[in-house]
């Protein structure tokens, strides 16, 4: 369940939100992802203002979803797996306002909600994750994902990724984000790209980030032969609707 660390091929634009849920890569969920709960819209963030007239939208976690690409490492990492791991409940809000400056989100992710190894994911991952894991497998990486030394989803049950600001251009935006991952928040710069349409907006970006930089340690067995590699890739598409 570990995978072979192939050439970084992305720009690093930091090395933390993707440790947030390269965790998550540890470890997988059901095969499917979860239907989300009924709720209420999610309240303004605690410590953002939102400029006057800014237009706010709810995150759509049916049409939103975060991949995370786990590598395995280690001299025997050929006995291992690459893992996909994506989310499954995804909320939290986005809000637009004239200017990058004035525009921000929140998103947030249950830990317990991640999929590991769904097949269409992996089918969709390219070349470096052909072939089905067994489901014996998704559930031990499951399982290691949510210990301790990782996650640690028994105290730390939720991802948060904050924005108070976006910087650049509507042409090239960048997210000034703080990632809460476990009880560490690191601050990055992540390269946007939105689209909008009607009552829709969608965000999309990438990023690398390494998951002994919100202190947990990679899994491994027989003492490192077979690891889970430190860095971990993310992509994500948030797709909200706007109240």
């Amino acid at each position: 369940m570990l995978t072979q660390r192939r050439p970084a091929s992305a720009a690093r634009p930091g090395t933390l939100v993707a440790a947030a849920i390269c965790a998550g890569l540890l470890a997988g969920c059901a095969p499917r992802r979860a239907e989300p709960p009924l709720q209420a819209p999610p309240p303004t963030p605690a410590g953002v203002a939102m400029p006057e007239g800014a237009r706010v939208f709810d995150i759509d976690p049916q049409r939103s979803v975060v991949t995370i690409r786990v590598y395995r490492a280690g001299p025997l990492a050929k006995l291992g797996h690459n893992h996909v791991i994506t989310s499954g409940r995804e909320s939290g809000l986005v809000w637009r306002g004239p200017e990058p400056a004035g525009s921000g989100f929140e998103l947030r992710l249950p830990v317990a909600s991640l999929v590991v190894d769904d097949p269409a994911a992996r089918a969709a991952a390219g070349p470096d994750f052909a072939g089905v894991v067994p489901e014996s497998a998704r559930e031990g990486t499951y399982q290691n994902m949510l210990r301790p030394e990782v996650l640690d989803g028994a105290r730390f049950p939720e991802v948060t990724v904050r924005s108070g600001g976006l910087g650049g251009t509507w042409d090239r935006p960048v997210a000034i984000a703080e990632v809460t991952l476990r009880d560490a928040t690191r601050r990055i710069e992540v390269p946007l790209e939105f689209s909008e349409a009607g009552a829709t907006l969608a965000v999309r970006g990438s990023l690398r980030i390494r998951q002994t930089d919100f202190g947990m340690t990679p899994f491994s067995v027989a003492g490192g032969a077979i690891q889970v590699a430190d860095e971990v890739d993310l992509s994500f598409e948030v797709v909200a609707t706007a109240r």
